[in-house]
């Protein structure tokens, strides 16, 4: 874990001067001292007038909680701050009526409460709907307005006697709100009882825990993720400015406990739909052994419509990442489908054009390459392949103008742009 230096003073002194590092390290005393009101918040952050007002009414309605920890991340003079945006309220959270209470049809999709089947193998439980952290984007904003709870031991008995019942599903995703939030004896009654369902092969928990409460990821809970393993983390980073010391530390001790850590991140409009700062957070998180996993479209939920971005945005971003950055940071960018459709993935086109023998596919630095897939490239006038192609004498050229559809019937494999920086690297013939 790296650690501060000796002359960086902890961001959370500015307004937590008093309190010790042990303090700040319990996970209890930061969920006892998270901030839920307004008068709260106008504490630490600054408001305009017409801002109080319009922000008391969206607390009425979509409520907040904002741990210490979490709240330090913010820098108080930047009101366009990432993390603010994505755990402040703001007014547009009820003036913008755009979107649905359950977009992806959840519980439409429950045979019983507070359990969604819906791919053939797998199924999602959402065992609470509380949140150290009220994400202003959540998706499932529909369940703050029953307030805080926890799942009945009934509702959770028939969640599992549902998977019991159906032999074709070997992956449980476990939910919330966030499990890795809730009382430990009820999350090991949970793992004890999926971990004795003999065709269960799979378990996952999806936390932000190791985000926004890293305190949390102690002994007693990461010995109780090891009896119950193999389990699966996803959790969910969406700006570099959530990685620190403290999650570097959680995300560790994870692994420690054999825990693979995946992340799941959401285009936010201002947060992080830019090239460089979703570069930043993908190199972040493989810095601290956290693989990128999703990158998801904003789901177009009542509360969060100022969000969203266009799917054009995402498919930049990733279509920017591509070649530029190691293949192991690319998240899969997926749209969540409305109406109970799953997931879809999206990505830029590759494949320009095909034909019986060949196709013709465009890489990240807008090369064009014909690529016969069985082997049989034409062969160049001298009757060797043309491997080179643009290049003759190890010298580069520029291509013959004969466009793509050309491509197929010329010598050409390939169609290199002009001044492309991976010639200019190559050294030249002596």
């Amino acid at each position: 874990m790296s650690e501060f230096s000796d002359s960086e003073e902890p961001p959370y002194r500015r307004f937590w001067a008093d309190v010790s590092e042990n303090e700040w390290r319990d996970w209890k005393w930061q969920l006892k001292n998270r901030i839920r009101t307004f008068q709260q918040l106008e504490k630490l952050l600054p408001f305009t007038e017409d801002e109080e007002e319009r922000i008391k009414r969206v607390i009425s309605t979509y409520h907040v909680s904002i741990p210490p920890y979490y709240f330090s991340l913010i820098n108080p003079d930047d009101h366009d701050d990432p993390i603010r945006k994505q755990a402040v309220p703001t007014p547009e959270e009820i003036e913008i009526k755009l979107g649905e209470d359950d977009p992806l049809d959840e519980e439409d999709d429950s045979p019983v409460e507070g359990l969604t089947h819906r791919y053939p193998d797998r199924v999602l439980m959402y065992i609470a709907s509380f949140c150290p952290v009220y994400c202003r984007h959540c998706t499932r904003k529909r369940e703050w307005l029953e307030g805080e709870y926890q799942r009945t031991p009934e509702e959770l008995d028939r969640m599992l006697a549902y998977i019991r019942g159906h032999e074709e599903i070997r992956d449980v995703i476990i939910s919330g709100g966030d499990p890795l939030a809730s009382p430990i004896h009820k999350l090991e009654y949970i793992l004890q009882n999926l971990r004795a369902i003999p065709h269960i092969d799979v378990i996952r928990i999806g936390s932000r825990v190791p985000v926004f409460l890293p305190m949390r990821i102690n002994d007693e809970l990461t010995s109780i993720l090891e009896k119950y393993g193999p389990i699966w983390i996803n959790t969910h980073f969406n700006h570099p400015n959530e990685i620190t010391p403290y999650s570097e530390e959680a995300v560790l001790r994870l692994l420690k406990a054999g825990c693979p850590v995946n992340n799941q991140a959401v285009l936010l409009k201002g947060v992080n739909d830019d090239l460089e700062t979703m570069k930043s957070l993908l190199r972040g998180l493989l810095k601290i052994r956290v693989r990128p996993y999703y990158l998801f479209h904003c789901d177009p939920v009542n509360g969060a419509a100022h969000f969203r971005t266009s799917v054009w945005k995402g498919i930049e971003i990733i279509e920017g990442l591509r070649g530029h950055i190691s293949g192991l940071a690319i998240p899969t960018y997926v749209v969540d489908a409305p109406g109970g459709g799953g997931k879809i993935p999206l990505m830029p086109n590759y494949m320009l054009s095909a034909s019986d023998d060949a196709v013709i596919l465009r890489n990240y630095e807008g090369v064009i390459v014909k690529y016969d897939p069985d082997g049989r490239l034409r062969k160049g006038k001298n009757g060797n392949h043309n491997k080179n192609g643009n290049r003759k004498n190890n010298v580069s050229r520029e291509a013959t103008p004969i466009g793509i559809s050309g491509l197929f019937e010329s010598d050409e494999t390939s169609i290199i742009p002009r001044d492309l920086p991976r010639v200019r690297r190559r050294r030249t013939a002596i």
